[in-house]
């Protein structure tokens, strides 16, 4: 990546679920002025931080039609076959799972991986365990989308909470229709995400592959 590319991403504005965040930090930066030194050591340091954790940097997709491409930044922990979650009733065969793990240094927030129609969005509670942990993907608490194509065949898309994160967003509900590279929401502070293809598609990424939201290309779609 080049200087300037890594500049932009870098100095992306933040997501608006930081405002409030960003905001606390240059409260405590301006209040540390006027008390102590070291508290406004410590506003700035904040605000510094959360400005790069909230940062949102515009995307690009493929143009071609008929893929899944990454729903977040991070690198790839987990590909394999795996049952969607249940409460998004997309039935009990094993499908092609890939988990990507967002440390706090990555971009957080999470983009459609297809085109299509979100059929069901369904929350769950539970446990916090560190995200790149293949038990996260079972036991932790999720937020998971299941999205049509316009073929009929299902996509699923989960967040999950990891080991810090405690606040998973997500700002679409059943019946949106959505395009691959919008952004749909955004995980706190570390995270997962997880995309279950429709069946017989298989992906084209590996474990250890470093995943760009809204660009890497995960699979292809149509045979």
């Amino acid at each position: 990546m080049s200087v300037t590319a890594t500049l932009r991403l870098v100095l992306a504005p933040p997501h608006s679920a930081g405002y409030r965040f960003i905001g606390a930090g240059v409260v405590v930066f301006v209040v540390g002025l006027v008390v102590a030194g070291w508290l406004a050591w410590l506003g700035l340091l904040f605000t510094l931080f959360c400005l790069f954790f909230f940062r949102d940097p515009e995307r690009v997709p493929p143009a071609r039609p008929g893929l899944a491409v990454a729903p977040a930044d991070g690198r790839v922990v987990a590909v394999g076959p795996a049952v969607p979650p249940a409460e998004l009733g997309l039935g009990e065969a094993p499908r092609w799972r890939v988990s990507i793990f967002l440390s706090v240094l990555n971009v957080h927030v999470n983009r459609m991986p297809v085109d299509g129609t979100v059929t069901r969005a369904a929350y769950r509670h539970g446990k916090y365990f560190n995200a790149s942990l293949d038990k996260a993907s079972t036991d932790n608490e999720r937020n998971a989308l299941a999205v049509r194509l316009a073929d009929g065949r299902d996509v699923a898309v989960v967040q999950i909470a990891g080991l810090i994160a405690r606040r998973i967003l997500c700002d679409v509900h059943e019946g949106a229709v959505v395009r691959a590279g919008e952004r749909f929401g955004i995980i706190r502070f570390g995270s997962r995400t997880d995309l279950y293809l429709p069946e017989g598609v298989r992906p084209l990424v590996v474990v250890g592959q470093t995943m760009i939201g809204g660009e890497t290309v995960i699979a292809e779609l149509e045979a």
